[in-house]
């Protein structure tokens, strides 16, 4: 009976024994080895690894790429209360992480002690820097300063606790601005502001534009009413120089011209003295008899 239960005994040391010798460290993971609760510096890459049984513990530390969210509240510029959402991409230096684990602790720790703080005092840094508006309008300028604070944060940080190197950073993001209600409100405002004077002005451009046509087909109108009266009254003095010429070297066109514009009336002439404007005699004829002389009263 009792040789049995040493057997049994035995098995169950062998067993943790044997299973104690080694250690598998997963992807994507270091292996932190502490022997008797001193941290060994050099970290096991993932894989298959002997250690020492009972004295090494080995702790896993996850070395993938990862991320902090944290909602930071600040003041702006012009004291809006501004709530910022910044994610940061990172990931521990496999490398380090022996002195990382020592110095600071697990991941989760080293997010909630070291990103975090970052990720607070950065964004209220950079957030008293720009008015509530020019965070918005500049936004691609604000998240490079965020991420240049965060980095100058951890690197100052990693540095007090001789551990530098061990984080690096990969992005910083700033996913969203939330502001008070009353500054949600006058934005708001303001941009129906412009809209109606972006509307108004587009109308006067309108309204202008059709003046500006209308008083241009106006103006082509009346050049071109302009012309054909200079083009008539040309033709007319050429018609009038042509037949002042034609008047002139025959005289009898003129008696001609006369007798075409007479109404048949006879002009009376008085006085004594008085000579008539023109020969009658000459130019008056009746069907049935040739010219008669006119006779004055």
């Amino acid at each position: 009976m009792k040789s049995g239960v040493f057997i049994a005994v035995a098995l169950i040391v062998v067993f943790f024994v044997v299973t104690d010798i080694y250690v598998i460290v997963n992807s994507g993971h270091v292996g932190v080895v502490r022997t008797l609760g001193a941290v060994q510096p050099e970290a096991l890459p993932e894989g298959f690894h002997i250690k020492k049984p009972f004295l090494d513990k080995v702790e896993e530390i996850d070395v993938r790429l990862t991320k902090e969210q944290s909602k930071a509240g600040a003041a702006s510029k012009d004291l809006q209360t501004v709530s910022t959402n910044v994610t940061v991409q990172y990931s521990l230096v496999g490398a380090i992480a022996p002195k990382t684990y020592q110095k600071i602790g697990t991941r989760d720790t080293v997010a909630a002690t070291l990103v975090n703080p970052a990720i607070l005092e950065s964004v209220k840094a950079v957030t008293a820097k720009y008015t509530a508006e020019e965070l918005v309008t500049r936004r691609a300028e604000v998240k490079v300063q965020i991420q240049n604070a965060i980095e100058l944060f951890i690197e100052i940080t990693l540095k007090q606790k001789n551990a530098e190197g061990a984080l690096r950073l990969a992005n910083v993001a700033i996913t969203d601005f939330d502001f008070s209600p009353e500054f949600n409100r006058a934005i708001e405002e303001k941009v129906k502001a412009e809209q109606d004077a972006l509307k108004a002005l587009n109308e006067k451009i309108r309204r202008v534009t059709q003046a500006e046509a209308a008083a241009k087909e106006r103006t082509l109108a009346a050049d071109a009413e302009a012309y054909e009266i200079e083009v008539n009254s040309k033709a007319r003095a050429d018609a009038i120089r042509r037949e002042a010429e034609a008047l002139k070297d025959n005289p009898e066109l003129i008696q001609l011209r006369i007798a075409e514009k007479w109404d048949g009336t006879l002009p009376r002439v008085t006085g004594e003295g008085m000579i008539p404007l023109i020969n009658l005699g000459d130019i008056v004829t009746k069907p049935d008899q040739g010219p008669q002389q006119a006779t004055s009263n």
